[in-house]
């Protein structure tokens, strides 16, 4: 069943990050209480909830963006508890099966938007890469999964502060837009005091040489099978 997601004109608007991290995603058996953090137009929890049955909670710090999701979740008949607030500022107290974010990860540049609420979704200093690993370790029940994408050139990073609170990297998958281009994101399953080794799976490449996708980018956009509204929703 297709999703239909409205977006703003100006605003963020989801990207193929959040369609390529759901098809990561769906390799895991979703149960129990998952909590999207971010959420923005609530693209990840809609996907979610069309192939599992779960508790869904969503946090978004943005009240304008929040307007979006709310409208999405009644268009796709899912139904969250919503926190509105910063998550790192928000008094969460229950614990989760599952963690699931696309948080903003970029590193502040010259290039940066004027559009506030863009930059609050793009940049890293929105959501500190340290701050966001502690409060994920402290509300993941004691076995559960933080499953997130991020820059993959911050990777020693990623792995350096998840180590820090007792999140191992199970699973990792680079996302590479060719087969000749280095890997722009990296998508993580890190599990709450797991002692596995970490898997690295076969990269997953986005275009071909001629520009097409490739046979597995398809398969993301297929399974997703989202269709994007641009209004200007109040």
């Amino acid at each position: 069943m297709k999703s239909f997601l409205y977006q703003s004109f100006d605003g963020y608007r989801f990207n193929s990050d959040s369609i390529f991290l759901f098809q990561f995603i769906k390799e895991f058996k979703i149960k129990g209480d998952v909590l999207d953090i971010g959420t923005g137009v609530g693209i990840l929890t809609i996907l979610m909830a069309k192939f599992f049955k779960a508790n869904y909670f969503i946090v978004e710090k943005q009240k304008d963006m929040l307007k979006y999701a709310v409208k999405n979740f009644e268009v796709n008949k899912v139904n969250p508890i919503i926190y509105q607030g910063d998550f790192i500022e928000k008094n969460i107290t229950k614990q989760f099966d599952f963690i699931i974010s696309n948080p903003p990860f970029y590193r502040v540049d010259k290039n940066k938007s004027q559009n506030s609420s863009i930059n609050i979704a793009r940049y890293e200093e929105h959501l500190p890469l340290n701050l966001l690993a502690s409060k994920v370790s402290r509300l993941l029940k004691p076995r559960g999964y933080f499953i997130f994408c991020y820059d993959a050139k911050l990777i020693d990073e990623v792995l350096k502060e998840l180590k820090e609170y007792r999140l191992q990297p199970e699973v990792i998958r680079f996302v590479h837009p060719k087969i000749d281009k280095e890997a722009n994101i990296v998508l993580i399953a890190a599990r709450k005091n797991s002692k596995a080794m970490t898997k690295v799976l076969p990269p997953l490449v986005v275009f071909n040489s001629d520009n097409s996708y490739t046979t597995k980018a398809k398969e993301a956009f297929k399974i997703a099978n989202t269709h994007s509204i641009k209004a200007s929703y109040d």
